[in-house]
C-alpha cells in the first residue's frame, strides 16, 4: 500500500520540483494532493502526466495524509508544522523554520540517515541549506577519510534561490540593459544583471550574513561540531545551479589523487575533473540532474594538509526538492512514516 503525500507549496519553485521528482523516483504515494495559499486555489501543477488542482491548505484536513514535503517558507512553517504533525501526519520542511532546533533532524541522506530516528518525536525533519547540502555531500567521504578541520568557501548562488520573482528581475534587468532601459531593482539591493551581489540575508553581528551563517552552524549540526568554517555567500546572474570554492584543512594528509579517487565513488557525487579546457562542471551543465558534482580537486599549499575543489549542483533539485524527497524516501525506509 502506498503512501498519501501533500506538497506544500506547490506553485513556488521547489514546490513545483517536489511533484516533478516524486514522479520522476517513482515514490510510493497512492495519493498527492497539491496545496498552496487561497490565492492559488484551482491552479493546476503538473504530477508526471497528470495536472493536479491546487487546493487551500487553511481547509484542507491533513488527516488524510501520511507526509508532507513543504516549501511555503519559514512563517508558513512555524504555524503550520505543528497543526500538520499533530493530525498525524510527518513533514520534511524546506524551510529555515526547524534547522537549529535540537529536537528535529537536519538531514542529508548521503552524509546523516541516522538523524532520522529522532524525527519520531517532533514527527519534523528540516532540509538543509542550498549550499550547505552540496557541500555536505562532498564532504562527508572526505572528512571520513582525513577529517575536515577547517574549510573556507565562497559560494556562487544562483537567483532560483531566492525565488520566481528574482528570476524575473534578472531576466528584466538583462533583456531592459540591451535597449538601454533604466535599471529596477526590486528583490535585490543591487543591480543582479551583469554583476554579483556579496551579500545574500540579513547582516549579523560581526558583519556576517544570515546566509553564510547557516553554512556554519548547519555544517556543525550535519558533519561535525569542530569543523571551523569561514563562508562568503555571493549571488551571481544565473537563473539555476550553485557553485562553491572550498578550500578544506584536514587532521591528516590526503592527496589530490586520493581525494578524486575516493570522490569518484562516493554516493550522490559525479566527479569531473579532466586537466582539459573543458574538463569540469559549470552550473548550466548541473540543472537537471540529481547528482552533486566535483570538480578541480588539487592541493593546497597555503595550509597543511589542504585540498581546494569546485562543486556545483541544481539547487532546485539537489538542494532542496531532490533532498526533500530522499528524506521521504528513507523515512519511508526506515519505517517512520504512517
Amino acid at each position: 500500500m502506498g503512501l498519501r503525500v501533500a506538497v506544500f507549496g506547490a506553485t513556488g519553485a521547489v514546490g513545483k520540483e517536489m511533484l516533478t521528482i516524486l514522479d520522476e523516483r517513482l515514490f510510493p504515494a497512492d495519493e498527492v494532493h497539491a496545496l498552496a495559499t487561497r490565492k492559488s486555489l484551482g491552479v493546476e501543477v503538473s504530477y508526471g502526466d497528470r495536472d493536479l488542482k491546487v487546493k487551500d491548505a487553511a481547509t484542507f484536513d491533513f488527516s488524510k495524509v501520511d507526509l508532507v514535503l513543504m516549501s511555503a517558507g519559514a512563517e508558513a512553517s512555524r504555524e503550520w508544522a505543528p497543526k500538520i504533525t499533530a493530525a498525524g501526519a510527518m513533514v520534511v520542511d524546506n524551510s529555515s523554520a526547524w534547522r537549529m532546533d535540537e529536537a528535529v533532524p537536519l538531514v542529508v541522506p548521503e552524509v546523516n540517515p541516522q538523524a532520522l530516528d529522532q524525527a519520531k518525536g517532533k514527527r519534523i525533519v528540516a532540509n538543509p541549506n542550498c549550499s550547505t547540502i552540496q557541500m555536505m555531500v562532498a564532504f562527508k567521504p572526505l572528512h571520513d577519510l582525513a577529517g575536515i578541520k577547517r574549510a573556507s568557501v565562497s559560494t556562487y548562488q544562483s537567483v532560483s534561490g531566492a525565488g520566481h520573482a528574482a528570476m524575473d528581475e534578472l531576466w528584466t534587468q538583462t533583456r531592459g540593459i540591451f535597449v538601454n532601459d533604466p535599471v529596477e531593482k526590486n528583490e535585490f539591493s543591487k543591480q543582479i544583471a551583469f554583476n554579483v551581489i556579496p551579500r545574500i540575508g540579513d547582516l549579523l553581528k560581526g558583519g556576517v550574513t544570515a546566509e553564510e551563517q547557516k553554512m556554519v552552524d548547519e555544517t556543525k549540526k550535519i558533519l561535525d561540531p569542530s569543523i571551523r568554517v569561514a563562508a562568503t555567500c555571493v549571488r551571481v546572474p544565473v537563473f539555476v545551479g550553485h557553485g562553491i570554492a572550498a578550500h578544506v584543512e584536514f587532521e591528516k594528509p590526503v592527496s589530490a589523487k586520493e581525494a578524486r579517487d575516493l570522490l569518484r565513488e562516493s554516493p550522490g557525487l559525479m566527479l569531473v575533473d579532466n586537466r582539459e579546457e573543458d574538463g569540469f562542471v559549470t552550473p548550466v551543465e548541473s540543472v537537471g540532474e540529481f547528482a552533486v558534482f566535483v570538480s578541480r580537486v588539487r592541493e593546497d599549499p597555503s595550509v597543511e594538509n589542504g585540498l581546494a575543489m569546485w562543486i556545483v549542483a541544481d539547487n532546485l533539485r539537489k538542494g532542496a526538492a531532490l533532498n526533500a524527497v530522499q528524506i521521504a524516501e528513507t523515512l519511508n525506509n526506515r519505517g517512520l512514516i504512517g
